[in-house]
């Protein structure tokens, strides 16, 4: 080593001394994958040298094959895992093992669940992996050079607070990790469980990996094989490496296809969603290889975004090896295969829903939310994606209804489907505005998740039959029956009806009678064309200046409390208490609705309407 180098000293951004922390003594079950984030990152070198070496063959020089090489010392208890992939420069080792990368690694500590099975797996999903080996080492050296040429560098630390770098010697292109490991990690100091290790989570890393001179993984890419040639078990450990997990997957497609394009790909489905799936920027999880050359580990141009739940690889023959990140936008190669891809998962989709509920309940659970994201962004899909919708409704408030099966109990003359949003089935229970239809057994999807705010107003017709929120205040819902329910004199609902829009003013839209309400008071509902209540909400959380639309109050004029109090109002109109009790009604309405900001006056009011009460009732006690 060059006597003259200088040893510098750096401190780890703040947010990844967190993050250490927690890897290092929080998620410390499997910790055997701190081996596997060291080998796929070390896979990720040399399929970064590999792709460069097609446009620059003088990077791969006379240095030998690429390869991984692990060598151990069992007496010495050392572990080193090298590979003559691309390296790092110095500016390169403070970058990536310094601070927090921009793969979403900030948000890494945001997505922990408790779980530590769950939790362990987001090391290689937020690519932290490096950081795993604290777990099981007390002391971490990384000698790195990179490709491009210049001076090698010497990255130490104890995965505390601070690290260091200095100049070495080394004229050996790529990246070597070594340490000592733990006491209560000597485990790993035996060859057998070193090589049990790699079989189990690394077995189809495209390059060899030798251990202590051994070659120990097939290096073979399961994809091109046959499906007669792959056990079950094969399926599922390459599904676990390539997706950082380990659960058993819900589904796999393995598919060869011939024309338009030649390709092989295998997907998978997992078995739930991980919660950063739900980031609309996060990219898609398919590997892109051509004829067996790695090119790009998240390759959105193969699947549409709102398909990112799908882990996988695809391989293309007809694809050019120096396709890039640009090209791959605008090839219409990549169009076809997408196209391809798309139309046998949803082939798959349609068919668990045709003939596996079980299967297709359990897949809609974990994946439905990115369906419904596919509605409001895939067009040229919209039309196969709405068989696959499901919902709850009242008559199946636990179930899922499809809206073909909403059309087949449909009464005859009924012109609209129905729903209602809620964040639960008792508060959409709650809702007033869904008496009517409970009454005349009249069905009303349950619509609970955010998503559905976005994708209702844009699904127009399914089958000529609009899709109407149940508190559009146009709907007309009146029933000659009903009408002769009314005992109030028009006379009499114009009088309390006025009353209302002086007292509330320029609070609401307009003051109506309601034709759908059968025993609450009143409701507010959103005027033909307005806002519902959540989507307003949801509006204001992205614009906190969004002020919203009036809202329509609709009046029960069969209500016994309308009824008294224009009874209270033609006998004494300038009554007090009758404009507590407008403005107790329209704050309550606002409350159950979700649109009242300071409930104050409302529970200081409603104090006051009690303790008249009570007085009353104490006075009618005595005599």
């Amino acid at each position: 080593m060059n006597q003259q180098a200088q040893v510098e000293e750096f401190q780890f951004q703040a947010e990844m001394s967190q993050l250490l922390h927690l890897i290092t003594h929080s998620l410390y079950s499997h910790r055997e994958i701190f081996l596997r984030e060291l080998i796929s990152n070390a896979s990720d070198a040399l399929s970064k040298l590999h792709f460069a070496s097609l446009t620059q063959s003088d990077l791969l020089k006379d240095e030998g094959d690429l390869q991984i090489t692990i060598t151990l010392d069992e007496e010495k208890k050392t572990l080193t895992i090298a590979d003559n992939g691309v390296g790092m420069t110095k500016e390169e080792l403070i970058a990536n093992l310094g601070t927090i990368a921009n793969s979403g690694t900030a948000n890494f500590a945001k997505n922990l669940t408790g779980d530590k099975t769950k939790d362990i797996e987001l090391i290689g999903r937020f690519g932290v992996g490096f950081y795993a080996v604290f777990m099981v080492a007390e002391e971490v050296s990384v000698e790195t050079k990179s490709c491009q040429g210049g001076t090698a560098h010497r990255w130490v630390s104890k995965g505390t607070g601070k690290y260091s770098i200095e100049e070495t010697e080394s004229q050996q292109r790529g990246t070597s990790i070594t340490f000592t490991l733990k006491e209560d990690a000597e485990e790993f100091a035996k060859k057998w469980k070193v090589e049990e290790t790699i079989k189990r989570y690394s077995d189809f890393v495209s390059f060899p990996i030798e251990l202590n001179g051994e070659k120990i993984n097939q290096s073979s890419a399961l994809w091109s094989k046959n499906k007669n040639e792959i056990s079950e078990e094969q399926y599922k450990e390459f599904y676990q490496y390539i997706s950082h997990r380990y659960d058993d997957p819900m589904h796999r497609l393995h598919l060869a296809a011939e024309a338009p394009v030649q390709f092989k790909a295998l997907l998978y489905i997992p078995s739930e969603a991980d919660r950063n799936l739900f980031t609309t920027e996060l990219e898609t999880s398919l590997r892109l290889y051509v004829k067996k050359v790695f090119i790009q580990s998240d390759c959105k141009d193969l699947l549409p975004q709102w398909l990112r739940f799908v882990n996988g690889v695809v391989d293309s023959e007809d694809l050019p090896l120096n396709i890039s990140r640009e090209v791959t936008q605008h090839s219409a190669m990549m169009h076809k295969i997408q196209k391809y891809l798309v139309k046998k998962l949803l082939g798959d989709f349609a068919a668990w829903a045709e003939s596996d509920k079980e299967k297709y309940t359990a897949f809609w659970r974990a994946f439905g939310n990115f369906i419904k994201e596919g509605l409001h962004t895939d067009y040229a899909n919209k039309d196969k994606l709405i068989e696959l919708y499901r919902a709850a409704s009242s008559k199946e408030p636990q179930g899922l209804v499809s809206l073909s099966e909403y059309l087949e109990r449909m009464p005859e003359n009924q012109k609209e489907i129905y729903f209602v949003y809620g964040k639960t089935q008792e508060a959409i229970e709650a809702n007033p505005n869904l008496e009517y239809f409970k009454r005349n057994e009249l069905e009303v999807l349950y619509l609970y998740d955010e998503v559905d705010h976005f994708i209702m107003p844009g699904l127009g017709p399914y089958k000529e039959k609009q899709l109407v929120a149940i508190d559009k205040a146009e709907v007309d819902l009146s029933k000659e029956e009903e009408q002769k329910k009314r005992d109030l004199s028009e006379e009499k609902k114009k009088s309390i009806l006025e009353k209302f829009k002086k007292v509330l003013g320029e609070r609401v839209a307009d003051v109506i009678e309601s034709k759908r309400l059968v025993d609450n008071p009143c409701t507010l509902v959103a005027g033909q064309g307005g806002m519902d209540a959540q989507m307003e909400r949801m509006m204001k959380m992205m614009d906190p200046n969004f002020a919203g639309g009036k809202k329509i109050l609709e009046i029960n004029t069969r209500s016994p409390l309308i009824k008294s109090l224009a009874k209270i109002h033609e006998r004494k109109p300038k009554d007090k208490t009758i404009k507590e009790v407008i403005l107790e009604l329209f704050e309550g309405a606002s409350l159950l609705e979700g649109s009242l900001e300071d409930p104050s006056s409302l529970v200081t009011r409603q104090q006051r309407l009690l303790a008249q009460l009570a007085e009353l009732y104490a006075k009618s006690l005595a005599n």
